[in-house]
């Protein structure tokens, strides 16, 4: 149904728009009569009134429904108090998965009355839905109409709708921003009264899973020093600094053969080839790492006497560097054409060769958006995980032997939030102590990046 009424709701207010167009067309050729705002403005005014509201209706319909079916249904059950809220909102989901026919097992008999109930009111709403938006429509265009008629300002409505509709935009990334960093923070709190923050920072043992276990056999020192989180932070720099030493110099050097030195033939094939590298699904990468490259790795060592485990930090690093070329290649390739013309002229009629004029000119030129294109490689390497959980395991290890298994930071946040997890237990909220951390490390590097691209930006502008 919301499918059916926000087509219905594109369809009048794309009808609206040139209605309102030729309307003002058609008064203007019949009675002379000049006109605020052009045309087209009139045309987006009856449209704005045609489609916003009846949008608005029904966004917030659409969430409260639900609502409004649960309170109706689960009256009858509120009047028990021996049923909790989780026991009617257990209730609920049965009644909705019979109502729905998803309902897997016996149903139970004093059910099905309760869902034909949802059902009805479920069709109720429906069509209470569907009068309401439509009787709003034609109220809104009635009124937009006669507006249109007193030849109002049409122009600058229009350009205040947009101006709000791209307020609200850019309010909501940044209260979507801030609703994450506080839901990490406070959970990251709860986890931080009960844990150490010093143990958490420096501590080099990470096995939450020993957390608060009564048992004699396990050592009280090991009981309380679960949760010491450096071999995460050293695995997932560890691993990222593998990943980065195979995809900027190999991303930089393509990328400026992309913009100086390949024909436009070698270019057209060459490009859109290795920017498939970044369309590839990163679980094919870690198919790839731990059936190819892991094994690669271990028959070599075993050829010349060395111990590699199939499951390294040097597999999962240079098989993520590959999967991160395509970033940093087709991004300085970008900004290298974007450098000006006249700055290599200059250099070649002081005599400078190619490749002086490339290192010399060029390049520094272009550094801002370099460092920009490493910078968001960077983020990708940190922020992988399938390829860490399939090629270079999940043990914790502080080693700086890239041969052994190694583990990174977002890897144990999906292992610790894997299946049911009570939210109240230390050991889940741990993982939002992870995210806050590996929130405030991405932080770090951008404010470094972009105090590195101010300086070289105010330098070459």
């Amino acid at each position: 149904m919301n499918l059916t009424i926000l087509s219905l709701i594109a369809v009048f207010s794309l009808s609206c728009y040139f209605f309102g167009k030729s309307k003002v067309l058609k008064q203007t050729k019949i009675s002379g009569k000049k006109f605020h705002s052009l045309p087209e403005y009139y045309g987006y005014y009856l449209a704005a009134w045609c489609g916003l509201p009846a949008l608005i209706i029904l966004f917030f319909w659409s969430f409260s429904e639900l609502y409004i079916v649960k309170v109706f249904i689960l009256s009858d059950f509120r009047a028990d108090p021996s049923i909790d809220e989780n026991k009617l909102n257990l209730i609920f989901s049965e009644i909705k998965s019979i109502a729905e026919k998803n309902f897997s097992g016996t149903i139970p008999q004093n059910l099905i009355p309760y869902a034909e109930k949802f059902l009805s009111l479920n069709k109720i709403l429906e069509l209470s839905k569907f009068a309401v938006i439509f009787s709003v429509i034609i109220f809104c265009l009635s009124f937009a109409y006669t507006q249109i008629l007193k030849n109002i300002r049409a122009r600058e409505s229009v350009e205040k709708v947009i101006r709000v509709v791209m307020f609200l935009c850019a309010a909501i990334a940044v209260f979507t921003t801030i609703g994450i960093v506080l839901s990490l923070l406070f959970e990251s709190i709860k986890f931080f009264t009960a844990v150490s923050i010093f143990d958490f920072i420096t501590g080099t043992n990470w096995a939450p899973g020993r957390a608060f276990v009564r048992d004699a056999s396990v050592q009280t020192a090991d009981v309380e020093n679960v949760f010491g989180a450096v071999p995460l932070f050293w695995g997932t720099f560890f691993i990222a600094m593998i990943a980065m030493c195979v995809a900027v110099p190999i991303g930089l050097f393509s990328g400026i053969y992309m913009a100086e030195y390949a024909s436009s033939k070698v270019r057209r094939v060459a490009k859109p080839l290795i920017e498939v590298l970044a369309g590839v699904p990163t679980v094919v990468y870690g198919f790839f790492a731990a059936l190819t490259v892991g094994p690669f790795f271990r028959i070599i060592g075993e050829g010349i006497g060395l111990n590699i485990s199939s499951e390294s930090a040097l597999a999962a690093g240079m098989v993520m560097g590959v999967m991160i070329i395509p970033y940093v290649s087709s991004l300085t390739d970008d900004v290298i054409n974007a450098v000006p013309i006249s700055l290599r002229e200059g250099s070649y009629a002081m005599g400078a060769t190619k490749s002086e004029t490339i290192k010399k000119v060029v390049l520094p030129a272009a550094l801002p958006g370099v460092v920009g294109s490493i910078l968001l490689a960077i983020s990708r390497a940190v922020g992988e995980t399938m390829i860490v959980v399939m090629a270079a395991g999940l043990g914790a290890n502080l080693t700086i032997n890239p041969l052994e298994a190694s583990t990174t930071i977002t890897t144990q946040i999906v292992t610790i939030l894997i299946g049911d997890q009570s939210f109240n237990n230390p050991k889940t909220q741990a993982a939002f102590a992870l995210g806050i951390t590996l929130f405030f490390f991405t932080l770090v590097i951008n404010i470094i990046a972009l105090n590195i691209v101010k300086k070289f930006r105010e330098k070459y502008e």
